[in-house]
């Protein structure tokens, strides 16, 4: 079966010369966007028009220009495969998406490397022909260095927690930061134990004899950007060294090493010792920018780590002793972090703790928390089962003021005490020598306590106390982001069930099924969204669609997408007008409720003798999909623009009848565009052939069922980028043979 196309009324065709009209249109939409466009014409890809973002992109200059082919304009693009791939959409008229693609802008020493998110689609006139070719892309380069940025600090965090050398250390980072600025020099010089001098640290890119030069200098004022800045305990930014008078005793110094500014930052211990300084030197006057500033205090932090670390180790090289207690308090708190970070239970993550407190830090452990207005024992934990059973069984008593837990949970201060716990308990029992009772804190506030408690063979001193505070404070963390986690999961849980159906309606002679399958790990509230309703004379409307972004603004975009299109659907019979009161409500909003464009595809279905007739309206959508009952999947061509964009979108109505059961198919571009492991997409190939296997005559939920099967086959469980979702409408009635 072939959708019948019919034209609205009043609509005539046009010449060819409307399409640089509707590019002219998306000339002015993408005037100020930082979004790229460009549109090329014929099969030498000459550019037409491109907006200020596609030529700053590109470098701007002598670039600047529209009338010549792509391919003179960007020469590098040739060997790239891009203007290959614009051969390929102008010739098959195949849309091509890419996403996070590397390219390289420009020649020689202006080149640049960038990634963006780009389509190629095809321009064609209003016979159908392909007349050239329209490019939308973002480029996603901060992004991909923001990443490249975290895997870097992730590796030097790496690099500190196995113990590499501290000049490894930071000539790793004095390299990642000028691979990311390749303008700045970085240096990092060390203060000594009196913090009276700087000695080098790194700098792989200076003069060498520049670095012996100021190799102990004296920190004070005039000394330089460094020596300055370790002396004020501040930020020194020094924009032209060459009239600085900070910069008068080592002026001819920095021009013999080509340097013109120099931004000091001193690297801080955790109890405010001046452990260096942090500087970034460049060869011309200049002010540092936002990012460089951003740049330099995420790495002095690393620094200062990286540093102190290394005084620890040195530390550790006097005393054997003191080393082993480091280390072993060290793969004990990693081991508490890392148990402690596994489990999303605020519950499992309290028992958990108490678990690990035993036998580390004592033979007996409890965690006793406030609900409620109550005291409750959630956890215990002992070396002996008879022990744990006892410590189990005794629950601490919050007005009682002998209570050394309730003191702490009113004072938030830990208590420590040689001696047995005052009130009652099984204290004699147990053996029970000694206790230390720790707040676990919620900000400012105690909402629990880890006790702890000493036996004739153990005791509780102050290494072991001071461990105590410390694994209470991780575990109160991971209890409270826990307990965040689950108020998140369950509030995008209640938010998403109010945007989908609970329950899809009874169509008389239809079937609908759909599913709904959100991104990542469904903290977010989706953009996808699906609805069928009755529209009060006998027919139903039915759309499915995909919102720009996620979380509330996607929602609030959601429910006036379903809320205007529930509300005109019985007064208008004509679905292009339906979904044009959409676009209008869209544009209506206010910049702050504003959340970009809205795809969609809306209908009507109207029971009749030989199945259900289908009038429906594509609006940027992906096709709709139709299986016949021969189990053929073809496309449902209809064609029309974005809505919400700020421009009347050019709609058609498409109108099919669905046979007894021939089946409609509507999904999202979650489920095409999902990847395996690797870098292959699911594509629209795997999912008409995927809708194909379906069982002989099958039900809306039969295809349903084998859809979702076939997705969850090819990413075999790996959290997907996308919400996915999908409608299916199959037409009930006899078979055309049984008739």
């Amino acid at each position: 079966m072939r959708p019948e196309r019919e034209p609205r009324t009043g609509e005539v065709s046009r010449p060819s010369s409307a399409v640089p009209d509707r590019d002219d249109a998306l000339s002015v939409l993408f005037g100020t966007s930082t979004a790229l466009f460009a549109s090329m014409a014929g099969p030498a890809h000459v550019l037409e028009a491109a907006n200020p973002a596609f030529f700053t992109a590109i470098g701007g200059g002598q670039r600047e220009r529209t009338g010549v082919p792509l391919g003179d304009l960007m020469p590098e693009l040739e060997a790239q495969g891009f203007l290959r791939l614009l051969d390929q959409v102008y010739r098959t008229g195949e849309r091509h998406v890419g996403r996070d693609t590397r390219v390289v802008l420009g020649v020689g020493r202006r080149a640049r490397e960038a990634y963006v998110d780009f389509t190629y689609e095809a321009r064609r006139d209003t016979g159908g022909n392909v007349v050239g070719v329209r490019m939308i892309g973002v480029e996603t380069t901060q992004v991909k260095h923001a990443r490249r940025l975290a895997a870097e600090q992730r590796a030097l965090l790496e690099q500190i927690a196995r113990q590499a050398p501290l000049p490894e250390v930071l000539e790793g980072m004095c390299r990642v930061i000028e691979e990311l600025s390749p303008d700045v020099i970085v240096s990092v010089l060390l203060a000594d134990e009196e913090g009276r001098h700087l000695h080098h640290g790194a700098a792989p890119s200076l003069p060498a004899f520049y670095n012996q030069a100021i190799d102990g200098i004296a920190t004070g004022e005039g000394a330089g950007s460094c020596g300055t800045a370790a002396h004020r305990r501040q930020k020194v930014i020094v924009t032209d060294i060459a009239t600085d008078p900070l910069w008068d005793d080592f002026r001819e110094l920095a021009g013999q090493a080509g340097l013109a500014a120099c931004w000091s930052t001193p690297i801080l211990g955790r109890d405010g010792r001046v452990l260096g300084t942090f500087a970034m030197y460049h060869r011309t006057p200049r002010a540092p920018q936002d990012t460089d500033l951003a740049l330099a205090g995420l790495f002095v932090d690393t620094a200062a780590l990286a540093v102190e670390r290394h005084h620890a180790e040195q530390a550790r090289r006097t005393a054997d002793a003191r080393e082993r207690a480091a280390r072993d308090d060290l793969s004990y708190l990693l081991t508490v972090s890392t148990a402690l970070a596994g489990p999303l239970d605020e519950g499992q993550t309290l028992r958990r703790l108490a678990e690990l407190a035993v036998p580390a830090l004592a033979p007996l452990a409890a965690v006793d928390v406030v609900e409620a207005g109550r005291m409750i024992r959630v956890a215990s934990a002992a070396t002996t089962g008879r022990a744990r059973e006892l410590l189990a069984s005794h629950s601490a008593v919050r007005e009682t003021e002998d209570d050394a837990v309730a003191r702490v949970l009113a004072t938030g201060l830990t208590e420590v005490a040689r001696r047995t716990p005052p009130g009652p308990g099984p204290w004699q029992e147990l053996g029970v020598t000694g206790y230390v009772c720790v707040p676990l804190m919620d900000r400012e506030r105690p909402f629990g306590v880890l006790s702890l408690y000493a036996t004739d063979g153990a005791s509780l001193d102050g290494h072991r106390i001071a461990l105590a505070e410390e694994v209470a404070r991780r575990a109160a963390s991971a209890a409270r982001n826990a307990r965040q986690y689950a108020q998140r999961a369950a509030l995008a849980r209640d938010l998403q069930s109010g945007l989908l159906l609970p329950d899809l309606p009874d169509v008389p002679g239809a079937q609908v099924a759909a599913f709904y399958h959100p991104a990542g790990q469904g903290l977010d509230i989706g953009g996808d969204f699906y609805d069928v309703f009755p529209r009060g004379d006998g027919s139903w409307s039915f759309v499915l669609g995909d919102v720009c972004g996620r979380g509330a603004k996607a929602a609030t975009t959601t429910a006036l997408v379903r809320h205007t299109a529930r509300a005109v659907a019985p007064l208008l019979d004509d679905p292009v007008g339906i979904v044009k009161a959409v676009d209008r409500a869209l544009n209506d909003r206010s910049s702050q409720e504003n959340n970009g464009f809205v795809t969609l595809v809306y209908g009507h279905l109207t029971p009749v003798d030989d199945g259900l007739a289908v009038e429906l309206v594509r609006a940027g959508h992906t096709l709709p999909l139709l299986l016949d009952a021969g189990h053929t999947v073809t496309p449902v061509e209809a064609h029309g623009g974005l809505i919400g964009i700020g421009i009347p979108p050019r709609l058609d109505a498409v109108r099919l009848t669905l046979r007894p059961t021939e089946s409609l198919v509507l999904y999202t571009d979650g489920i095409t565009e999902c990847r395996a492991a690797g870098t292959e997409q699911y594509g629209d190939a795997r999912l008409l052939k995927a809708l194909a296997s379906a069982p002989a005559r099958p039900a809306a939920t039969d295809i349903v069922r084998t859809l979702t099967e076939d997705i969850e086959a090819f990413t075999n469980g790996r959290t997907v980028d996308d919400d996915q979702a999908a409608l299916v409408v199959t037409a009930e009635g006899p078979s055309p043979r049984e008739r």
